[in-house]
């Protein structure tokens, strides 16, 4: 399991954290404040660090043919935070879901290259009145990848241990719809499959 320090960074007030598979399925995450999932995707949701948060009602907003979700909540600086974790069975289909519809997602094979394409447009511009913003906020797009990663564009040009990638944004960017691109090309064969193949080696 995570702890909470793993699962709610202290710096983000929303993420969104892809894990895809090379067979085109998903598990998206999202660690997000009651607040901003208000202002980002209009979620029907009280922002008031008071208002009890209905876990059904989480969940329902990100459920739908095809993915599957889990919610926990948690309490971070007096406010409301949300954990959940979606499953998809193909991540073309998330834009279909409420929260990820401003994002469009393309996975397409070109020989033996998988290429991701997702561009997360306008925010849905819900109210913000309950929250006084600092300005210091961030919004962050992570990627966990199954392959060798042969491009990518993530603007700190570094990939994390594990394969992660990372596209930042300041909060206010997000509210204003000011896009980000995230394009990633992968290996066709995982990384466990290709570790696998030189252990079984080593052993003949």
């Amino acid at each position: 399991g995570c702890s909470g320090a793993d699962i709610f960074k202290r710096e983000y007030e929303f993420e969104e954290e892809l894990y895809l598979s090379l067979n085109g399925s998903a598990t998206l995450n999202v660690n997000a404040s009651v607040a901003s999932l208000v202002a980002l995707r209009g979620a029907n949701l009280d922002p008031d660090p008071r208002a009890r948060i209905d876990r059904n009602r989480v969940r329902a907003l990100f459920e739908g043919e095809g993915a599957r979700a889990s919610v926990s909540l948690a309490r971070r600086d007096g406010r409301r935070f949300v954990h959940v974790s979606v499953r998809a069975d193909d991540v073309r289909q998330l834009s279909r879901l409420a929260p990820f519809a401003w994002s469009a997602y393309r996975f397409d094979r070109r020989d033996d290259i998988f290429e991701f394409r997702q561009i997360v447009g306008p925010s849905a511009g819900g109210k913000e009145g309950a929250i006084q913003w600092t300005g210091e906020e961030l919004v962050a797009f992570r990627m966990h990848l199954p392959s060798e990663i042969l491009f990518h564009n993530a603007p700190s040009g570094d990939v994390e241990r594990g394969n992660i990638l990372e596209w930042k944004q300041p909060l206010s960017d997000r509210l204003a719809g000011r896009p980000v691109d995230i394009e990633v090309h992968l290996e066709s064969e995982s990384i466990l499959y290709t570790t696998l193949l030189l252990f079984g080696f080593t052993i003949v």
